[in-house]
This record gives structure tokens, sequence and C-alpha cells, in this order.
């Protein structure tokens, strides 16, 4: 596999990510019953584990290195806390409210992600003050 295949995967993996996890957000709200779902329980961690293992593979064969460049680590500690909030929102919660913002927080926090991945700019929140 070519680092643009492997790129164009990665990719791929982190739309569904986000995808699947707003979709079960949205259930989450809902107290829907498609939360209690087989597959909804097991291809979000297949897809996540494409996804982190392609970042892997990424980072060595590009030789660009989390703590070395800045919007990578970025985008790892921005990875830290959207798990985290994403396990608060969706499980962890004590409350709706609770699951509620965190849910808010984790969708912002994944947003950042793809803004520091398409900026490659760690710092794309203040790229736009005046």
């Amino acid at each position: 596999m070519n680092y643009l295949a492997l790129k164009y995967l990665h990719i791929t993996c982190a739309a569904l990510s986000g995808s699947f996890f707003l979709l079960r957000g949205i259930w989450m709200l809902r107290d829907s019953d498609m939360l209690q779902q087989r597959w909804v329980k097991v291809l979000p961690h297949i897809v996540d584990t494409l996804l982190l293992g392609s970042a892997l593979i990424m980072v060595f064969w590009s030789a660009q290195y989390p703590f070395v460049q800045a919007w990578l680590t970025a985008k790892v500690l921005a990875l830290l806390a959207y798990i985290g909030l994403g396990t608060v929102a969706l499980k962890r919660g004590k409350t709706r409210a609770v699951r509620g913002w965190a849910f808010i927080a984790a969708l912002a926090t994944f947003a950042y992600i793809v803004a520091v991945a398409l900026t490659r700019n760690a710092m794309i929140p203040f790229a736009f003050s005046g």
C-alpha cells in the first residue's frame, strides 16, 4: 500500500468515525434502543482501530512525529480529550445534561482535530482573529 492510499484510508475512517459518533450521540440524546444493537457497539471499534493504525503507519512512513511537529502534538492531545469527552457523552455521564454537554464538547474537539489536520496549524482557532 502506498502513502496516498493509506492517507485516503485514514481520511475515510476519520469521516466514518465522526459520523458514527454523531449518530450515536443523537441516539443517546433520544434514548434510542439503536444504541443496544450489536453492530453499533462493534463497528465503531473496527473503524477506530483502522483509523489509529493508519495514523501510526503514516507517522512512521513520513517521519513526522508528535512532540516534534506541533500540529501532530495538538492532534494527539485533542484526540485524548475527544476520547475522554466521548466516553462521558456516550457512557459515563451521570445525567442526560452532562452527556449532552460532553457530546457538544466532543464534536467541537473533533472539528478542531480535522481543522488541524487540514491546515497543519495547531493554532487554527486563533488564525482568524484580528
